[in-house]
């Protein structure tokens, strides 16, 4: 789309469908599901909120919703397909031209189609954007067979809610996926080869994570593997590495993805790739071949929508000769979407902690906001970093609900390097979970963050 606009004559080459794992099989189905367990949770909390249902007066009410999980998966499918429609009739009023068929780069920087009927076709290009994505890891011992054991892929195929669903992999995804079955009604164990879930994530908001995972009935079997998973009669047997086994309807894998970045001719064209075969690339979308891009999951940059988008935006600037600002990672704001949500951007408490960047840190929980106690938000907090002597706001975390929702204002606060009492002296709506964003700042002011 942005190449179109700018004039260029634009060629998109697809196999599956238009808007890729993001918009077919992982983002939009994933999120959709988390977010029908959110309804879930919001609807089975509404007790406290003095809400009732069934005969007014009556003495009993009926409050445990319960998912109708061939209705959720129907959803879920038809959203993702109606965006990748919307995609691709977006791409062709703007002019791009859409072949669909696998790829296979042709030196110099020219592509091979082999459409669905087996014809073959050359596309002349001057220039070429490699986002091909990843795929579902799979080991060796543990085969999915998309009905009892399934990848992030397949996981949508199901008709009823699992009776017990064990997901190996305590990453973003399996966190995810395990908050979002709980709260639709199974039995969830997480298997984490770490001693926490979310190892990747700040570890006061795993911690938080971890509580509301034990409030809820998520069981948790850290600091082993899953060795390998067996298909019974009427489920699955997983045997963990610590000799244990564990017994289920279902089981999810979660370990990671793999970049498909085989069989397309990038080494014809000498484009270099990892030891884990993602395409090496610059903070400006170049690889080690000439006009030839790359961006997305086969990068092995973070694996998140809005980067591969802007690495595709940087790549396309960069091939127009306009002026480019380099990808800085640590500008990226993240958002892992359990429940409750754990958002982040910039400087990481890690980072703090071993001496790399000096600052000032202020961690508030959300009990003392007053539009959390009305909107029963029982954990949560928001922590920002202030850089030591400046007071520049360098990073932020976010534990509440919509936490995705809320992180946008310390992340223009971090990309604009904005002083805290920047963020301190803006206004916010009373009563808002914003608040806490400004009283966090505040109290950063007071700490030693106020103007030197």
């Amino acid at each position: 789309m942005v190449a179109a606009s700018a004039g260029a004559e634009v060629t998109v080459v697809e196999e599956k469908g238009l808007g890729g794992s993001a918009v077919l099989t992982d983002v939009v189905p994933s999120k959709t599901l988390v977010a029908t367990a959110d309804a879930m949770r919001r609807v089975n909390a509404s007790v406290a909120f003095g809400v009732r249902f069934g005969a007014n007066g009556a003495d009993e009410y009926e409050t445990e919703a319960w998912a109708d999980f061939s209705r959720v998966n129907e959803r879920l499918l038809k959203l993702a397909e109606t965006q990748s429609k919307d995609i691709h009739a977006s791409l062709e009023s703007a002019g791009v031209r859409i072949v669909l068929g696998r790829g296979k780069l042709r030196p110099p920087h020219h592509i091979e189609v082999t459409d669905r009927a087996g014809q073959t076709e050359l596309i002349e290009a001057d220039a070429v954007i490699v986002a091909t994505g990843a795929t579902p890891r799979q080991l060796p011992t543990a085969v999915p067979d998309g009905e009892r054991i399934l990848n992030w892929t397949q996981a949508y195929n199901l008709t009823d809610v699992p009776e017990h669903m064990i997901v190996v992999g305590s990453g973003v995804t399996g966190a995810e996926f395990a908050s979002a079955y709980r709260r639709l009604g199974a039995e969830v164990t997480l298997v984490s080869s770490r001693d926490r879930v979310l190892p990747g994530e700040d570890s006061d908001a795993a911690r938080v994570l971890e509580n509301a995972f034990a409030r809820v009935g998520v069981k948790v079997a850290s600091r082993t593997r899953a060795e390998s998973v067996e298909r019974t009669a009427d489920g699955v047997k997983v045997t963990l590495t610590n000799g244990e086994t564990l017994t289920g309807s279902h089981c999810l894998m979660a370990v990671g993805g793999v970049p498909n970045t085989s069989g397309i001719g990038l080494e014809d064209c000498g484009v270099e790739t990892t030891e884990s075969g993602h395409v090496l690339v610059d903070t400006v979308s170049r690889t080690t071949a000439t006009n030839i891009y790359a961006a997305g999951d086969c990068t092995g940059m973070l694996p998140l929508a809005s980067v591969a988008a802007m690495q595709g935006r940087i790549a396309v600037a960069h091939m127009q000769g306009e002026a480019v600002k380099p990808l800085k990672l640590h500008l990226v704001s993240s958002n892992v979407f359990t429940s409750p949500e754990i958002a982040t951007v910039g400087v990481t408490q890690d980072q703090v902690d071993s001496g790399t960047y000096q600052a000032d840190v202020i961690k508030l929980d959300l009990t003392t906001n007053p539009r959390a106690k009305m909107m029963n938000i029982r954990e949560g907090f928001v922590k920002i970093f202030a850089r030591s002597g400046s007071g520049t706001v360098i990073g932020a975390v976010i534990v509440a609900p919509r936490a995705s929702e809320l992180i946008y204002s310390l992340a223009l606060a971090v990309t604009h390097k904005l002083h805290v009492d920047d963020v301190a002296t803006t206004f916010t709506v009373y009563p808002s979970l914003t608040g806490s964003l400004s009283e966090a700042a505040r109290r950063l002011h007071n700490a030693g963050g106020g103007p030197q």
